[in-house]
């Protein structure tokens, strides 16, 4: 115990480092994710190629951690945790200011490839760590907090970088980017000596490679499910972030700055919801009736701003309701995942079912972009609806998962 702890008679809270360094790193892994967005038409004029070519970029990133994810959750189950997410985080860093610095498009794929193996790491590291360190009563508000860091990196992505690169250009924003990950890389290096006292939950024998028990089990209906929600909430958020400021445009002639009000509210709402969310797993164990009654009003006012032509004020105020009812839903999902995971396994099982991000990440900008292609701004909207009305399946019914 430090010579400052005992001056102050306090006991330290090593779990609260914890969640805040894991909650830090999930901040960096969503900023990241968005990394390319904002900056697209600048990286794009630069290099002269196509929205296709520039979006292998993307392509390289979700497929590279699609196909690795599950694989990470096996590691981080073996080796513990920590250090992936380390090596996770310098990956993303490293990634990001080679591709600054380095002037040639196939370097920035590439590059985007790299990043896509540390991002492979983040679900399966975080939710192990949180799981290993927090004290069971404590567990679904540090799952708020951790994913409210997330969506909060989301939310000050494009106003950041665009602001770096006003200054320094886009090259300079993605090097200022990079030391993000450096930076909360050194944080999880300097919580190790609170972490190795901490955790209440004594960590089982771990495994020496991928089983066929351990198969089994993220093959078990309770896990697939699972998987398949994260599928329909990356088509969601897909459909909600990357297109519906378009589809408004083309829907009620909305003008650019107030669709990305809507947008903005939609995030920020989003992330002030998931605490909400968070009070609320505390308090009650019906995880499934809040992501079902969260997910119909999710529903209900994204139907709302495709049916309905909303003056300024009241559509950015659908909009902000429908990210509320995402935000809400957030911490019930985490503890539904939980609850079907044998202690050991949160490494595998929450690397495994949030591969569903990437396959979803995949496969939305096909969807939706055929559906901007032909003309049906309005059906954006409408499969964002009904993607949350059939995720209410994958909640309402849990067996157990095979231990």
């Amino acid at each position: 115990m430090s010579q400052a702890t005992h001056t102050l008679g306090v006991k330290p809270a090593p779990h609260i480092r914890m969640v805040g360094a894991v909650s830090a790193a999930h901040f960096v892994s969503h900023y990241y994710i968005l990394l390319l967005a904002p900056l697209l038409p600048f990286v794009r004029a630069e290099y002269g190629v196509s929205y296709t070519e520039i979006g292998l970029a993307l392509a390289a990133f979700n497929t590279v951690s699609a196909v690795l994810q599950a694989p990470a959750g096996f590691l981080v189950d073996r080796l513990g945790a920590r250090i992936p997410l380390i090596g996770a985080l310098l990956l993303g860093g490293i990634g990001f200011a080679i591709a600054g610095a380095v002037d040639s498009y196939w370097m920035l794929v590439a590059m985007f490839a790299l990043a896509g193996v540390g991002n492979a790491v983040y679900h399966p590291a975080d939710y192990a760590l949180l799981s290993q360190y927090v004290p069971g009563e404590r567990i679904g508000q540090a799952f708020s907090v951790h994913t409210f860091a997330g969506m909060f990196g989301s939310a000050v992505a494009p106003p950041t970088l665009l602001a770096m690169q006003s200054v320094w250009g886009w090259r300079g924003a993605f090097i200022g980017a990079s030391l993000l990950g450096f930076a909360v890389a050194a944080l999880l290096m300097a919580v190790r000596e609170h972490a190795e006292a901490a955790a209440p939950h004594k960590q089982h024998k771990p495994e020496t490679g991928p089983s066929a028990a351990g198969w089994r089990l993220l093959m078990s209906p309770a896990v697939l499910r699972n998987l398949l929600f994260f599928v329909l909430l990356a088509m969601m958020s897909g459909g909600v972030y990357n297109y519906s400021v378009v589809a408004l445009g083309a829907l009620h002639g909305t003008p650019v700055a107030t669709a990305n009000a809507g947008l903005t509210g939609y995030l920020l709402v989003s992330a002030i919801g998931v605490l909400i969310g968070g009070l609320l797993v505390g308090r009650t164990s019906r995880h499934g009736l809040v992501a079902t009654l969260s997910l119909v009003g999710l529903a209900l006012f994204t139907l709302l701003v495709a049916e309905v032509n909303l003056g300024s004020f009241t559509m950015i105020a659908a909009m902000g309701a429908a990210g509320f009812f995402f935000g809400v839903m957030m911490p019930s999902r985490d503890m539904i995942v939980r609850s079907v995971t044998p202690p050991g396994s949160f490494g595998k099982v929450f690397g495994f079912v949030t591969t569903g991000f990437n396959i979803g990440g995949i496969v939305a900008p096909l969807v939706f972009g055929a559906l901007m292609d032909h003309g049906s701004p309005q059906l954006v909207f409408i499969l964002v609806a009904a993607c949350a009305l059939a995720a209410i399946a994958t909640v309402t019914t849990r067996p157990q998962a095979a231990g």
